[in-house]
């Protein structure tokens, strides 16, 4: 099912529903075909009772399921926007130290934004949890170890930025652990049965 999120949303949307209606239409038909609406009226009472319990409880997984997705795309959000606070207090933090430390480390908070934004969060959104930011995160914790801190007239503006470095690094792991709570595929096994059984079930109402 991972490759739907990969395709443009119109095209997902597309291939869906035609699945779903396809599978709806030849249904009923296959069992019009054997069993006539009078004698499936002989049963709606029972099976009315059994589709209602059985509704209420696909409801509240489906509900379920929403609140989990939900939840775990928010959290990754406020982390990803928290990221980015943190690298801008860097970027202009490091604009008051000498040259080169300046524009090195500048360069350096640019290039991880590009890795998170151009790679990360494109990846993230299709599934793929692969860490491409690692290397650029690396490189910046390497530029700052670089630094001379005796040429930076304000030591305090340093250890501001430092600070701001290692809350980057810990709103960059939430934000991928939140990305890591998903649904477990048990539970889309679950919705995906339940939801051919609940279109199944409504060919055996004798309605005309």
């Amino acid at each position: 099912m991972q490759f739907l999120l990969k395709l443009p949303p119109p095209i997902s949307f597309f291939i869906v529903s035609t699945i779903t209606t396809l599978f709806g239409l030849v249904g009923l038909y296959l069992v019009r075909r054997r069993y006539s609406a009078e004698v499936l009226k002989e049963n709606h009472e029972v099976a009315a009772i059994i589709f209602n319990a059985f509704g209420l409880f696909y409801g509240v997984l489906v509900a379920f399921v929403v609140f989990v997705t939900w939840g775990g795309y928010d959290e990754a959000t406020k982390n990803l926007q928290m990221e980015a606070s943190e690298a801008l207090d860097i970027f202009h933090t490091a604009a008051t130290f000498p040259d080169p430390s300046r524009k090195i480390i500048q360069q350096g908070v640019i290039g991880y934004l590009n890795a998170v934004y151009n790679d990360e969060v494109p990846k993230m959104a299709e599934g793929d949890l692969q860490l491409y930011s690692g290397g650029a995160h690396n490189s910046l914790r390497v530029l700052f170890a670089q630094v001379d801190v005796s040429s930076i007239p304000n030591r305090e503006l340093y250890g501001e930025a430092l600070k701001c470095l290692n809350n980057l690094a810990q709103y960059r792991r939430m934000r991928i652990f939140a990305g890591n709570d998903t649904v477990p595929p048990v539970i889309w096994l679950v919705l995906l049965v339940g939801g051919v059984f609940a279109v199944s079930y409504t060919f055996f109402f004798g309605m005309k």
